[in-house]
């Protein structure tokens, strides 16, 4: 299931953004309800952040794997969100039911959002520097 992407702030067309592509596995189905409360969590912070233009979600919920997908205006902004609360919190709550994660970044036009699926697993799978 992806949820539809949200553009939280207009793409320049002329301007390159940071993509970045996060695969979160769950070790336990028990770990799912916990997850998607943190998750609800983390999508409010994200109406609130300066820096982040868009965002989607693909939950695999029977194979407990998960992905989120986004679009920030640079380093900097992405790194910012990551240390604030509730996410900082979360991904300490959350670590010891997670499988090995793996983190995906590429610039990208703002031309070419709202970024799909398939090039952003295609991204992954290739290797792309993260």
């Amino acid at each position: 299931m992806d949820s539809p992407w949200i553009t939280f702030a207009p793409a320049d067309a002329n301007r390159e953004y940071l993509a970045l592509l996060s695969y979160l596995p769950l070790n336990k189905y028990s770990a799912v309800p916990g997850f998607f409360r943190f998750l609800f969590q983390i999508q409010k912070q994200l109406r609130s952040t300066p820096g982040i233009i868009g965002y989607s979600l693909r939950a695999k919920i029977l194979s407990r794997n998960f992905w989120t997908l986004s679009v920030w205006e640079d380093q900097k902004t992405l790194t910012e969100f990551v240390a604030r609360i509730p996410h900082g919190e979360v991904m300490k709550a959350m670590t010891p039911h997670m499988g090995p994660t793996k983190f995906t970044q590429w610039k990208v036009a703002g031309s070419s959002l709202p970024l799909s699926w398939n090039e952003a697993m295609q991204r992954s799978q290739a290797g792309a520097p993260s």
